[in-house]
């Protein structure tokens, strides 16, 4: 199910600002050599990441989900030359891609990686984040969202990616993933500690504000 005409996708990614030549270059490898390259951030959502750091100014940032560092980077682009990113990834394999594009960028001073299951790496950062970007195993968002509002200050936003899950959220789907992407968004929208708008960008976002 397409959620929008891909014309119009394309039109605005064409008509938004381009990505760097680091992330273009890193989109390209992702495809070549993952074998879930579509994990990788969608056009429309690597263009807006880095508007929202810097429209939120935020200085601490945190990323559950690094894949192969392409939404990190973008980030990290965006950040002042104080800002600094914690990003975690379960995925070790993924190391040597992961830091070849954080130095071909410049931003080893900017962007740490963990390499652990999120769930043990959150409770572990001793610091506040005033922006939190969550792209990672569908089925634990409820888990993360509870571990990540203790470590966010009030007015810090949260931005979680696939809510919308190609359109399946709008049927009587019985995957477990879909179950659970219904049951966060619920969740939030009925959280009196949050605000939340979601986005029909890439494959739905949820922009949440917490109070």
């Amino acid at each position: 199910m397409n959620i929008v005409n891909k014309d119009i996708l394309n039109y605005c990614v064409q008509h938004s600002k381009k990505v760097s030549s680091t992330l273009h270059e890193l989109e390209r490898e992702t495809f070549l050599t993952q074998l879930s390259p579509q994990m990788i951030s969608l056009p429309l959502t690597i263009r807006l990441l880095p508007f929202l750091v810097k429209m939120s100014g935020a200085k601490h940032i945190l990323e559950i989900g690094t894949f192969t560092g392409y939404s990190a980077i973008a980030m990290g682009e965006a950040l002042d030359d104080d800002g600094k990113i914690d990003t975690i990834e379960v995925n070790y394999e993924l190391k040597n891609i992961i830091h070849k594009y954080i130095q071909k960028a410049g931003l080893e001073q900017k962007i740490t990686v963990h390499f652990n299951d999120a769930k043990d790496q959150i409770p572990l950062l001793d610091k506040k984040y005033d922006l939190i970007y969550m792209d990672a195993g569908k089925k634990e968002y409820d888990l993360y969202l509870e571990l990540i509002l203790p470590k966010m200050h009030a007015g810090a936003w949260l931005i979680v990616d696939n809510v919308l899950w190609w359109g399946k959220v709008l049927l009587e789907n019985k995957e477990e993933g879909t179950k659970a992407l219904k049951a966060f968004n619920k969740k939030v929208a009925d959280d009196p500690r949050l605000e939340v708008l979601i986005l029909p960008i890439g494959d739905g976002l949820s922009v949440i504000r917490k109070k």
